[in-house]
């Protein structure tokens, strides 16, 4: 683990996972909320095996970054946030260089992605969006359901054993992280409100990508994200209507919010890995 200065003075903790060998690729991981970067070391080991170098921080507000309470992400924090992975990119660019680098995102994470991408895709040789939904119309759900989020999240099923039932199919994933006590709490009522902000004034209507970048969505057709697959739909559609010619969406029937921690972990990774030796290769930065 490293660490950087942020641009407001906070130290961002950095989780790294090196390639035993020659680094064909880097993969930066942007985690959800309310959770940490640790819990992507089973990804991060099956992508060092493929030669891939992995790093991912611990955002601001989460995990070994925590600066006071939980999910608190300080003044404009959600902005900072996203700049964070922006100056942790340019960090990993120095320490590769030449290398191509894509950036994977799930839930938090890929909103994060979403606006990070608006402005410095120049960075990136392609784009990973997990657990991803049209920001703007899961605002739009959560505000028309009117109760507790948690709720929200799980009313599809009940009864639930846990408050987490909507994260996986697999108990044991569940339970682990219902027992994380770096997991399971909200970010700051102001960041919140900063990302419900951006997700309709600036990624309802992305620009500023190359037609050409690779893009890799995937969900579960069972995550209360995205609406039985109606928001990652119009979230796809979106790129597709901007211009965008490279991108692969992959759904997964019954699977939950976290795929990378599913009852079908092993097709989700190998159909990530396999879009990645297929679309990501050195001759991107050559």
């Amino acid at each position: 683990m490293f660490t950087f200065t942020s641009e407001d003075g906070l130290e961002i903790h950095v989780h790294e996972w090196p390639a035993p060998g020659e680094v064909r690729g880097v993969v930066q991981i942007a985690h959800g909320m309310g959770e940490h970067a640790a819990r992507y070391a089973h990804l991060a080991e099956t992508l060092n095996g493929l030669g891939y170098a992995v790093y991912a921080d611990d955002h601001r507000g989460h995990g070994h970054t925590i600066k006071g309470e939980p999910g608190d992400l300080g003044e404009n924090g959600w902005h900072l946030l996203v700049a964070d992975l922006v100056a942790l990119t340019r960090i990993l660019r120095d320490r590769h260089p030449g290398v191509p680098l894509v950036l994977l995102g799930h839930s938090l994470g890929s909103m994060a992605a979403q606006q990070y991408v608006l402005d410095h895709a120049d960075l990136l040789d392609g784009v990973v969006l997990s657990g991803t939904t049209a920001v703007d119309g899961l605002f739009g759900n959560i505000a028309e359901f009117g109760g507790d989020l948690t709720d929200f999240f799980n009313v599809t099923f009940e009864p639930r054993r846990t408050d987490a039932d909507w994260l996986s199919r697999d108990d044991a994933q569940v339970d682990a992280y219902v027992a994380d006590p770096w997991c399971g709490f909200a970010i700051d009522d102001a960041s919140m409100g900063d990302l419900a902000t951006v997700s309709v004034t600036r990624l309802t209507t992305p620009t500023g990508i190359p037609a050409d970048l690779p893009f890799y969505v995937m969900v579960g057709d069972r995550d209360p994200l995205n609406d039985h697959l109606k928001l990652s739909d119009l979230a796809v559609q979106r790129y597709r209507d901007a211009g965008l010619t490279n991108l692969t969406y992959v759904t997964y029937p019954d699977a939950r919010h976290e795929i990378l921690n599913e009852t079908n972990r092993p097709q989700v990774e190998s159909d990530l890995t396999t879009w990645l030796t297929t679309h990501i290769t050195p001759a991107a930065r050559a």
